[in-house]
């Protein structure tokens, strides 16, 4: 028998939990939580409770022996900066996050609290893979424009990482040694740069970058600080506005990507332009990011769940083909199965686990 690998995911509404023997998934399941009941909870820590014993729940549902599991593994979160690489959950981490000792709130840091529930009560090793925080940037990626805001390394890692390695085994080479330029299309952008097995650039999809289906992406600076003193809106209004009402949803009223070409093919001219715009604004980003590698790129990497339309990939190369004749399509997001494997390379000895410090 297999090392069983149990990953839990949480995300805005919805927390996926899956099981994996090796690198074979087992189920993957996705809990969709109670809008009112996340909305009664004043802080993202505060649904701790409500999301691990959701998880629980459909475990004992599903009638998973937890004790034949080896690792139990959550989504890390925007933590403090970290390196690449699959960490064990300690003492520091869980008063970290408590204390609210990191970047930003995101559901995705409750996934090593639930992990290290599970875990500590069957006596086996909690870890976390990869997280929001991977920062390898160069010192330049840092500089903003301004010396009292630096740019964050906070991205789309997990994802953009394990099809980078996808992608070096396919093309029969070591991920080290390849350069890649990654565009990760999904409720937020990622555009990222890696160079010989390093993310020394990326897009932050919560600050700046490409508009997407929720997210403004970078925005005029004059005109939105007169947006935010003329509306006086409070701080969390305007974060609410920027990356959870921005991009499609603010010009055509949803997120939707299916609804919106289904509404091109129905000749809705402003769908087809925010459309097209959203893609112009993608492949800006992605020549951007071919000048940090210099143009020395060994592939063009498109994932997430957009990924999945044919009409926006094919859009999309038709502007940035030029870059690189190499294209390599990965749909979906795989973050359960980057979980899985992160924490069994360590099982296997193929990897070291990293402390975090």
């Amino acid at each position: 028998m297999g090392h069983h690998i149990l990953a839990i995911n949480p995300g805005a509404g919805s927390t996926k939990v899956a099981l994996y023997e090796d690198e074979h998934s087992i189920f993957e399941d996705t809990i969709r939580h109670d809008t009112d009941d996340l909305l009664a909870c004043p802080a993202i820590i505060d649904q701790y409770d409500l999301r691990t014993n959701a998880v629980m729940q459909l475990l004992q549902t599903r009638g998973i022996d937890l004790s034949t599991l080896a690792a139990v593994v959550g989504r890390g979160g925007p933590f403090k900066p970290l390196k690449s690489g699959t960490y064990e959950v300690n003492g520091l981490l869980l008063k970290d996050i408590m204390e609210g000792n990191y970047q930003s709130e995101h559901p995705s840091l409750l996934g090593v609290l639930i992990a290290h529930k599970i875990a500590s009560n069957l006596g086996i090793r909690a870890y976390f893979v990869d997280p929001v925080s991977v920062d390898e940037y160069w010192e330049i990626s840092r500089l903003s424009g301004l010396m009292e805001i630096p740019r964050k390394a906070l991205s789309h890692a997990l994802n953009v990482r394990m099809v980078a390695k996808k992608a070096a085994n396919e093309l029969n080479r070591s991920y080290p040694e390849c350069n890649f330029l990654i565009i990760h299309l999904g409720t937020g952008i990622t555009v990222a740069a890696h160079l010989k097995g390093q993310q020394v650039d990326s897009s932050n999809a919560n600050e700046d970058g490409p508009f997407s289906p929720q997210r403004t992406g970078t925005l005029p600076t004059i005109p939105l600080l007169k947006f935010a003193y003329r509306e006086g809106n409070s701080y969390d209004t305007l974060k609410k506005k920027l990356n959870r009402q921005g991009g499609m949803l603010s010009y055509l009223g949803t997120d939707d990507m299916e609804e919106i070409e289904k509404r091109i093919a129905q000749g809705d001219k402003q769908a087809d332009l925010a459309y097209r715009a959203m893609i112009y604004q993608v492949a800006k980003e992605a020549g951007a990011f071919a000048v940090v590698l210099k143009g020395d790129i060994d592939a063009i990497i498109i994932t997430g769940g957009i990924a999945h339309s044919g009409m926006f990939v094919d859009r999309l190369k038709s502007w940035i083909g030029f870059l690189c004749p190499t294209f390599l399509v990965y749909p979906g997001e795989g973050e359960m199965e980057g979980l899985a494997r992160g924490v069994l390379r360590v099982l296997r000895g193929k990897e070291e686990t990293k402390i975090y410090q």
